[in-house]
């Protein structure tokens, strides 16, 4: 659960008696005046005391440098193991403080969903900044920019035979229509050109190509082309082929986080500031929920190089295993106990299930800045390029079951990366 806050009296004629109690790790910090009505102010630092030494010190060498130890008779801060951690801390600090106004201090845009209007008796598809929650089922995304979710639709659009106008439809048979209509790029609805039964069943095809990035689609299509490839049917088999391919370069502009909002649920795992831990972040609702701190004592650090993938170290590490199940193992000079290492795996698992169970707990709705800014953040980390994204994320299987084992492995990398030494 989210850390509190330590706090510590800060005299501005003796600053290096309390920046020698302040630890030089990474936080997110606040300063606060002699007047509890002004404005903290709210930071984040790789290194707490350094940066509050530049901020509470004065320096004969840079005289123009921001100083603030007259001001400031009281320091906050909140140990981070990550810059995601750290963001998301300095968020709350700010949405406690400030409300609103959180998401402008922090420059966080409104990240962008593709938008299907299924309440509309002619649904149609558009983009927007503000999904509403009673609509959460019909809004799919985040998009890294409009401009992404904007190609998005225009591409799965050219795929079915919606419509694209924009106002509200009264059908009237002598309406003109569009040039969609004249292309046969629509169904046109607005002067009585299909039923409307048959535009509900187009609009369900569109539903579902979205919901599921166009996999439902894929699936029927290869279905039907494997079908006509072993009836000899080739000439079908190759028009059903390209209609693959069409899809294959639609379903390539989602990334696997776009889905409909209310089904948005992803564990994130990153760096804690202890050691010996990994921190969980559940994402759900609408917010991120955590950290909760996953123990990596009793787990074997994987060392990608030599090849090896097991998470598993000596089962006494966690606890002791009775002699019925077995004798130690002599193979290749290894004292390791058969059965040991199921053993290992079903307590990790269970440890990291309590993890996850413990995070789904919480129930709160969040208040729409809150929603607003944690979709933000998961935006803006998620579509960072791969090599400067810390972390790791995990979706729900087909099953809607959390992959424990590859969260797991995901645990191992991530505490590998944070107490290994790069390359």
């Amino acid at each position: 659960m989210p850390k509190e806050l330590q706090s510590l009296v800060f005299d501005p004629a003796d600053p290096k008696a309390a920046l020698a109690e302040l630890p030089q790790s990474a936080a997110v910090f606040a300063l606060f005046g002699a007047d509890s009505r002004a404005e903290p102010y709210i930071g984040r630092t790789p290194n707490l005391r350094s940066r509050l030494d530049r901020l509470l010190q004065p320096s004969a060498k840079h005289p123009r440098r921001l100083y603030l130890a007259g001001l400031v008779r009281r320091i906050e801060w909140q140990l981070t193991g990550s810059e995601f951690e750290s963001l998301l801390a300095q968020f709350s600090l700010l949405e406690e403080i400030f409300g609103s106004k959180a998401l402008e201090r922090m420059h966080l845009r409104h990240p962008p969903f593709v938008r299907f209007l299924g309440s509309n008796p002619y649904p149609r598809v558009t983009v927007t900044h503000r999904p509403s929650l009673r609509e959460s089922d019909w809004a799919y995304g985040p998009f890294p920019s409009r401009i992404a979710a904007e190609r998005y639709a225009d591409e799965m659009l050219k795929l079915f035979l919606l419509r694209r106008c924009t106002f509200e439809l009264a059908p009237d048979p002598s309406y003109p229509g569009c040039v969609y209509s004249e292309m046969k790029m629509c169904l046109a609805p607005c002067f009585k050109g299909c039923t409307d039964e048959r535009y509900a069943e187009e609009s369900a095809a569109v539903e579902s190509f979205l919901a599921t990035r166009g996999e439902s689609r894929l699936v029927t299509l290869r279905t039907e082309r494997d079908q006509a490839s072993a009836n000899l049917a080739f000439e079908t088999a190759a028009a059903l082929h390209a209609q693959v391919q069409r899809v294959e370069s639609v379903h390539a502009l989602a990334a696997e986080i776009v889905r409909p909002l209310s089904q948005l649920r992803a564990v994130i795992l990153q760096a804690s500031a202890n050691p010996d831990e990994v921190a969980v972040f559940l994402f759900e609702g609408g917010r991120f929920r955590g950290p909760v701190a996953f123990s990596t004592l009793g787990m074997r650090i994987q060392n990608e190089q030599s090849g090896s993938t097991s998470l598993f170290a000596q089962p006494l590490a966690i606890e002791p295993i009775p002699e019925e199940q077995g004798t130690a193992s002599k193979d290749h000079g290894s004292d390791r106990i058969p059965g040991a290492e199921k053993l290992a795996r079903g307590v990790l698992e269970s440890r990291l299930e309590d993890a996850l169970a413990e995070l789904s707990a919480e129930k709160s709705p969040p208040s729409a800045t809150i929603r607003q800014g944690h979709l933000a953040l998961l935006k803006r980390w998620y579509y960072r390029p791969e090599a400067k994204r810390a972390g790791e994320i995990f979706f729900l299987d087909a099953e809607e079951r959390w992959p424990i084992k590859a969260i797991l492995r995901g645990v191992g990398r991530v505490a590998a990366k944070a107490i290994l030494p790069l390359p």
